[in-house]
């Protein structure tokens, strides 16, 4: 007996509908056995386009972040990089959905100017986007809830995810290294349902 690949399809997009719906139910139900309110201001910008460096790599886990920020410091160190202002540093999380290892990212730092390509850092304009973004201090290991509460917002407004989401490193490990100073900005690139 052959299934079609309509057939294949259709499941498909069920099985990640599904994935999805309980992501939002796990994520609900973590938010409600939290003792203490923790409540994430979600909104709606739009970041016009940007010229920025950028570096793809795929790295073992996503706790070697590092990684990739080394590559991109040690292949421009000698271009006297000048800073667009405000300078955004992030990473976008290519795969999707969450993996345990060998995670697809492409970190990016917005310059002013025009440079060469290097051997992994490419300099490019990336298009205006409209994210669902919250911005959060703290440590990464809240960082769950602060996705999860982007999530809600998304769905209780309407919004679906448009493309890879991405984390804007306002204050990073670069700037401290005491985990209560980081400030992460979450963005979900959304469009209407």
């Amino acid at each position: 007996m052959q299934i079609s690949s309509e057939f294949w399809e259709e499941l498909e997009a069920l099985s990640k509908d599904t994935a999805y719906k309980l992501t939002l139910l796990d994520a609900a139900r973590k938010r409600l056995r939290k003792e203490e309110d923790m409540s994430y201001n979600v909104i709606l910008k739009t970041f016009p386009e940007r010229y920025a460096a950028t570096i793809r790599m795929t790295i073992p886990r996503y706790e070697e972040e590092g990684m990739i920020w080394g590559k991109l410091a040690e292949e421009t160190c000698r271009m006297n990089l000048v800073e667009d202002d405000p300078c955004l540093c992030a990473v976008t999380y290519l795969d999707g959905e969450y993996k345990e290892e060998n995670v697809d990212m492409m970190a990016w730092k917005t310059v002013r100017g025009s440079y060469p390509d290097t051997e992994h850092v490419k300099f490019r304009t990336l298009p205006e986007v409209t994210v669902a973004s919250c911005t959060y201090q703290g440590s990464y290991t809240r960082i769950t809830d602060v996705y999860a509460a982007v999530i809600a917002w998304m769905e209780a407004n309407g919004y679906e995810p448009a493309e890879p989401m991405f984390n804007i490193y306002h204050v990073s490990p670069h700037e401290t290294q005491n985990p209560d100073e980081f400030i992460t900005e979450i963005c979900y690139p959304v469009r209407k349902k």
